[in-house]
């Protein structure tokens, strides 16, 4: 039980390791923070850094969902691997040594779905970019994404992976929901490198 409690709480500072801000003050001097939306994920950092850098934080805030979700197959742990995910979701959002102000739990999110169901990932991953392609919004996008992969889970009706990630859909809509009010505005940002 202690490994287990121990292995979650790994997960969740592997979640919490501030991508966007390491890369940011590292190589370009600049707390994205203070820029654009505020946050600390991906979007906002192709936003305020540009195409390297995002794609940087993009990568690496998808390797520690994986990662964190490898951590029961690792230390051999009789935990889903979807939870120790989880954990690295909450952790990516609420970072510890980020004063708890985080991502949106898109790329984490899909880095633990890339664990623990590869096909879905690639399902999601496709959609996301399709979407991308028509709408031009990040967030919309995202948000469909997580969508497909929750009737992804219908279809295979694996209930655990089902559940795990209609949680993961729910949790990023809801960190979405400024982005949903500025859709509705036609205020949202769109990208303009697709």
């Amino acid at each position: 039980m202690i490994q287990i409690i121990l292995a979650l709480i790994l997960a969740y500072l592997l979640g919490s390791i501030p991508s966007g801000l390491i890369i940011g003050k590292v190589f370009y001097k600049t707390d994205i923070r203070e820029h654009g939306s505020g946050n600390l994920g991906g979007t906002n950092t192709f936003r305020t850094l540009g195409v390297k850098a995002g794609l940087a934080v993009t990568l690496a805030d998808i390797l520690k969902g994986t990662l964190a979700a490898s951590l029961p197959v690792l230390l051999h742990l009789d935990l889903n691997p979807l939870i120790a995910g989880v954990f690295a979701v909450v952790g990516h959002t609420y970072p510890i040594f980020a004063g708890f102000r985080g991502g949106k739990a898109v790329a984490t999110s899909g880095g633990v779905v890339l664990f623990c169901a590869p096909l879905m990932f690639i399902a999601v991953l496709v959609v996301f970019f399709i979407s991308l392609y028509i709408t031009k919004y990040v967030s919309l996008s995202s948000m469909l994404a997580g969508v497909c992969g929750v009737i992804y889970g219908l279809v295979l009706w694996n209930i655990p992976l089902l559940i795990a990630v209609a949680l993961l859909t729910l949790f990023v809509i809801y960190r979405h929901r400024a982005n949903i009010k500025r859709i509705i505005n036609k205020t949202e940002p769109k990208i303009k490198w697709l």
